[in-house]
């Protein structure tokens, strides 16, 4: 059985566990999604589940927000592999019989006698904005009564060439989508117990998925790409594993959001910005023409080279990679 390429962490070798004892009745993984050759198609799909108190909070978030987040995470993985989506579907559990409470249980809309205004409504009318944003239907899903809210979202897409996270070789430039630092920057607000200034705001309730980006790079010759949803230094770490490369990166050529340190940025978790290996000849030319068509900055942040792992420094100088989210790593 070929070896799970991700990086460390007690998430990952947990993943590393489930996929040895599945043995054959596992298909290659590692991938942000599941390819599958459907006729003369590529299928691809993934699935991505969000937890309320753990992904989002209540208090924070509008359920239509919060719909939107669940999606943007799974369509974003499609992104990942340049893939057109097509659908998703949804299995959403729902306090109080989809009337719904809060975090902590605390009622954030009492009981109507009109069910188009609970809460499970405005949950799957998020899903279904984002959704017909990027092109897609919602195809289906799953209701149940639950303790706390989530909202696990399926994607499907169609991808015409694929782009893996295996597929970087020595002498590529490393290249990623936008600014990086603003989610961590919205999440140090809430939970100061302050509300972002609004563009912060929106950045973490509304990322924009990038999807059109995701194709537009894998039709010029994308070699491997990967969204940043652990945090760039952590989701750079398996893309190196996946492509048996060393991935060297500067810091101080890291796109940061205002008011977001370079090393902040690189730890910055749920930015769903794009991570893309691209061949020597992509330059400075293609990258004006990445900016002009969709509006953000494409930057190009170092280098894939022979060996292995991640390295980071500022200005020649070497810096720890700092850790990526950890599902499982112990808490304060």
């Amino acid at each position: 059985m070929p070896h799970l390429p991700l990086g460390h962490g007690r998430e990952f070798d947990l993943l590393r566990a489930i996929y040895t004892r599945l043995g054959s009745a596992a298909a290659p993984l590692g991938d942000d999604c599941a390819l599958v050759r459907v006729g003369g198609a590529t299928l691809a799909a993934s699935i991505d589940a969000s937890l309320e108190g753990v992904h989002f909070r209540t208090d924070w978030l509008s359920f239509e927000e919060i719909g939107w987040r669940a999606a943007a995470a799974a369509l974003s993985d499609l992104a990942a592999e340049g893939a057109k989506p097509v659908g998703v579907l949804v299995s959403l559990g729902v306090p109080d019989g989809g009337w719904g409470k809060g975090e902590g249980g605390r009622v954030r809309q009492a009981p109507a006698q009109n069910p188009a205004q609970a809460p499970a409504v405005e949950i799957m009318a998020g899903v279904a904005a984002i959704a017909r944003s990027v092109g897609a239907k919602v195809l289906g899903g799953d209701l149940t009564r639950a303790e706390r809210y989530f909202v696990d979202v399926c994607v499907l897409g169609t991808a015409a060439r694929p782009v893996r996270r295996r597929g970087a070789q020595g002498g590529d430039g490393l290249w990623v989508t936008g600014r990086l630092g603003g989610g961590r920057l919205a999440l140090e607000s809430w939970e100061a117990g302050r509300r972002p200034e609004d563009a912060l705001a929106r950045r973490f309730a509304r990322p924009e998925p990038r999807v059109a980006a995701g194709r537009w790079l894998a039709a010029r010759g994308a070699r491997a790409m990967i969204d940043v949803s652990d945090g760039l230094a952590a989701d750079a770490a398996h893309l190196a594993v996946a492509s048996g490369v060393a991935l060297d990166i500067a810091l101080e050529l890291v796109p940061c959001w205002p008011g977001a340190a370079p090393l902040v940025a690189a730890a910055s978790g749920e930015e769903y910005e794009l991570l893309v290996a691209l061949p020597p000849a992509f330059g400075d030319r293609q990258a004006r023409a990445f900016a002009r068509r969709f509006g953000l900055p494409l930057t190009r942040i170092g280098t894939c080279a022979r060996g292995a792992g991640v390295r980071l420094s500022d200005r020649g100088v070497a810096v720890a990679p700092p850790a990526g989210y950890d599902h499982f790593a112990p808490r304060p």
